[in-house]
């Protein structure tokens, strides 16, 4: 019995020594904590509950990149205008013997491939320059016409429009078939382009639509774009479509059944679908009280007159063991580059060491049943 007393006091020396070193998976909320009771913390503690979140929803977004404005839809001309560098086809009709313009035995006469130069012109036989740039090609059409009645009145024209390089829009990945596309008329949209490129493929995650249209750059999610028909965009000559997957992301960190970086599948996420996606909170580990948000803010959200944190780093605090802290998580938007924190339960530490202390009395009572 001395012996199995030593031992036992022995276990309890080395167990108080190192119980703060015990195995487990992840900090206790209170170690990570701890620091708010200093004078001057590094961080920010914020408890989140229905009565806050309102005012946490005014607060600076955080960790997003990209968010860039989209041009207002407006509707164009179902006809295609000539633009520089376009090609016009001419024929010229003519029903007169000894025509100026046709040769014997002809009653039309063909000039392919005309050019219009960089002042909007092309030039033509007998009536020299004409300018076309802007007009339809019915437009271009009357106008050569006129040109042409006083040397042959009864010319009759006809003009078709091959339509050059600055007429065309690209689109430049995450489609089925990327490409140049020639715009068939000047209301041609955004979603028009996408469809001729074969559309956005189904395994990309939540794509982004980047539209590049000289030095301004705009974005809109397809989620976005497919559900709200205003923001299907007039496409100009010249624009760059790109369609990218979406790299927001947030660390899955802690008693939770997955660590890892976790990639936002929509828009907008919230704590709790965060939690959802993180797998859960461990049972046997997690604190349901010690779930954390940790988040770092730029320089210019402090103290800018707004509502906002007091400090760069913010730690948001959830309990989920009650209703009040379930819906707040609801509601909490996560943003990207943030940190989910399961924090391990004190009560996975406590059992730690019941299941030791067992382990020890359960040795100590063999060892006595060996004794003499």
């Amino acid at each position: 019995m001395r012996f199995t007393a030593k031992l036992i006091a022995i276990f309890f020396t080395m167990l108080a020594v190192s119980a703060c070193s015990l195995p487990r998976g992840a900090a206790i909320q209170t170690e990570v904590l701890d620091e708010q009771e200093n004078e001057n913390p590094s961080f920010q503690v914020v408890e989140v509950s229905r009565s806050n979140i309102p005012d946490i929803l005014t607060w600076p977004a955080s960790g997003w990149h990209g968010h860039y404005h989209w041009p207002n839809t407006s509707t164009g001309s179902n006809s295609s205008t000539i633009r520089t560098g376009d090609r016009l086809n001419v024929t010229i009709w003519d029903s007169q013997e000894n025509s100026l313009i046709t040769n014997p035995g002809q009653r039309f006469t063909e000039i392919k491939g005309v050019e219009v130069d960089s002042n909007g012109s092309i030039f033509l036989p007998y009536v020299n320059k004409v300018g076309v740039r802007g007009l339809t090609s019915d437009r271009a059409r009357s106008k050569i016409q006129q040109r042409l009645e006083p040397i042959v009145p009864s010319a009759q024209v006809q003009v078709s429009l091959e339509q050059g390089r600055d007429h065309s829009v690209d689109v430049v990945g995450g489609v089925e078939n990327p490409g140049s596309y020639p715009m068939p008329s000047r209301n041609y949209k955004v979603l028009n382009v996408l469809a001729d490129a074969g559309g956005i493929p189904p395994e990309l995650r939540n794509p982004k639509v980047r539209l590049l249209r000289g030095s301004e750059t705009y974005e809109i999610s397809s989620e976005k774009l497919f559900a709200d028909g205003s923001k299907n965009a007039l496409m100009q000559p010249r624009d760059t479509l790109i369609v990218e997957e979406d790299d927001s992301s947030f660390v899955a960190f802690g008693a939770s059944g997955k660590e890892d970086l976790i990639y936002f599948p929509k828009d907008n996420l919230s704590a709790l679908e965060a939690l959802s996606l993180m797998g859960g909170l461990r049972d046997a580990r997690a604190d349901p009280q010690g779930v954390l948000v940790l988040r770092e803010y730029s320089a210019a959200d402090i103290h800018s007159g707004k509502a906002g944190p007091d400090l760069q780093q913010v730690v948001f605090t959830f309990d989920m063991t009650n209703a009040d802290g379930l819906f707040a998580a609801r509601k909490f938007p996560l943003n990207p580059n943030d940190t989910v924190l399961a924090t391990e339960s004190p009560v996975a530490n406590l059992r730690t060491i019941l299941e030791l202390v067992g382990s020890v009395v359960g040795v100590s009572a063999q060892t006595a049943n060996l004794g003499p």
